[in-house]
């Protein structure tokens, strides 16, 4: 692969994609993608988002709401409410996409992106639609170079994920709460977000561990849950976590062998940080990621050492990253990656630097089959070519081209292909673009190209 190749590789493969400019510079490639791991501050179009805090008092004054007007029969109400909803989900998208298109680290970008894909949530299911947004900007953002430690600790306490696996509604069988229940109708154990952590977050399906290592940190997460709206209808909470001691299994536990003492809040703290360096999980989150960003079937001897690097760093994921970057499989000619329907818009509209409002970008996801925050199950959108390369699926991609080609001005495709591509722009592709019969065509035809739809 020649330098000018690498370089493109390092904004296509690595980053959301080449904005216009970025591949007339004269950046090594390694180094560009490591300047993008040292922390940075907030994106700007984030600043006035509402933190999940506020979400939770909205929540509960509509709540309030809606049940003073189901009181006085006000069925116009509720639909004005729905609308506000609708006007904070579509803040919070057109800031994630306005970022996505601008932003020159296109990597660390990725990066976010695949944690919250692996960390997922589905905001068609109603506890998890106002938190999917925040929990990628509080919880994934900030952590997305340190240990996966913190990661995995903060997202597994926050309001998304603990309302879209129901974590709220888990109650120790041998609670104080439950014990007050006796007799009534009654909450009990929920084990689908200790499941998901073991099976999605951490070990994998195959990472050794059983269904009493399952029901064991089901008990140890009891009691972790988020303010009641009667807690938050006056003001917003200080924390958008809370430990309830009432709801918690006391005693201690004992997960993939190992004892954990009766320390509440702490116990299960204490199981996810030990999750969070156990060989399984290191060589899980490590194949996931090199599927990610090298290939389908990435190459072993890479896997073992970002496993390694995992290991002896403790879950230093900037360490992981570095180990990937180094590594030679990851630019070789075979490291490609066909483009989940996501980073193909994405990758289009920084082509042509022509951020959008959500509202236009929302039904092209839909029809392509990745709408933002909506992978209907916790396992997240597939990562495979299999998943989005089939015959429906590509044509599908034709009609996307075509609309992104209506977008704005109409530049000429040939000078946006080569900002897009770089020396990565094949002769065969260039030659159908100057046969196009219009700018317009021309741009259709590039978005549609196998150039432009592979990660290269």
């Amino acid at each position: 692969m020649t330098p000018d190749a690498r370089l493109a590789s390092a904004h296509n493969r690595f980053g959301l994609g080449a904005r216009p400019g970025d591949l007339d510079r004269a950046d090594e490639p390694r180094a560009l993608l490591m300047r993008q791991l040292a922390a940075a501050s907030p994106p700007p179009a984030f600043a006035a988002l509402p933190r999940s805090t506020d979400y939770l008092h909205r929540e509960a004054v509509a709540r309030d709401r809606r049940r003073r007007a189901k009181r006085e029969d006000d069925s116009a109400a509720p639909a004005g409410m729905r609308d506000g909803l609708r006007s904070i989900v579509r803040a919070e998208l057109d800031a994630r996409y306005c970022h996505a298109v601008t932003t020159p680290d296109g990597f660390a970008e990725r990066l976010v992106r695949f944690w919250s894909n692996h960390f997922a949530v589905s905001i068609d299911k109603r506890p998890a639609l106002l938190y999917a947004a925040p929990m990628e900007r509080e919880a994934i953002r900030p952590r997305v170079t340190g240990r996966f430690a913190d990661l995995l600790l903060a997202v597994a306490q926050h309001p998304a994920m603990l309302r879209y696996l129901d974590n709220v509604r888990s109650v120790g069988d041998d609670s104080r709460l439950a014990n007050r229940q006796r007799g009534k109708r009654r909450l009990g154990l929920n084990e689908n977000l200790a499941r998901e952590i073991l099976e999605l977050h951490t070990l994998g399906v195959d990472g050794g561990y059983s269904q009493a290592d399952v029901t064991e940190l089901a008990r140890s997460l009891t009691g972790w849950s988020t303010p009641l709206p009667r807690e938050t209808l006056d003001t917003a909470p200080a924390s958008a976590f809370v430990f309830r001691p009432d709801a918690h299994e006391g005693g201690a536990r004992t997960v993939l062998g190992r004892r954990y003492a009766a320390d509440g809040v702490d116990q299960a703290s204490a199981v996810l940080a030990d999750l969070a360096v156990h060989p399984a999980t290191a060589r899980h989150v490590a194949t996931k990621l090199a599927r990610h960003f090298v290939a389908d079937d990435p190459p072993r001897a890479l896997v073992d050492r970002m496993t390694e690097a995992w290991l002896r760093s403790g879950g230093a994921l900037g360490d992981v990253y570095r180990t990937m970057i180094e590594g030679p499989e990851a630019w070789t000619g075979d490291a490609r990656s066909f483009k989940a329907p996501d980073d193909f818009l994405v990758s289009a509209l920084r082509a042509l630097d022509a951020p959008l409002p959500i509202a236009r970008l929302q039904p092209v996801l839909a029809q392509l089959g990745e709408p933002a925050f909506t992978p209907r199950s916790p396992a997240g959108f597939p990562d495979t070519t299999a998943a989005w390369s089939g015959g429906d699926a590509l044509f599908k991609r034709i009609q996307a081209a075509q609309r992104l080609a209506q977008i704005g001005p109409t530049p000429d495709p040939i000078a946006v292909a080569r900002g897009a591509l770089g020396a990565q722009l094949d002769a065969s592709t260039a030659s159908v673009l100057r046969r196009a019969e219009s700018a317009r065509s021309g741009l259709a035809l590039l978005f549609a190209s196998p150039a432009f739809q592979w990660r290269t």
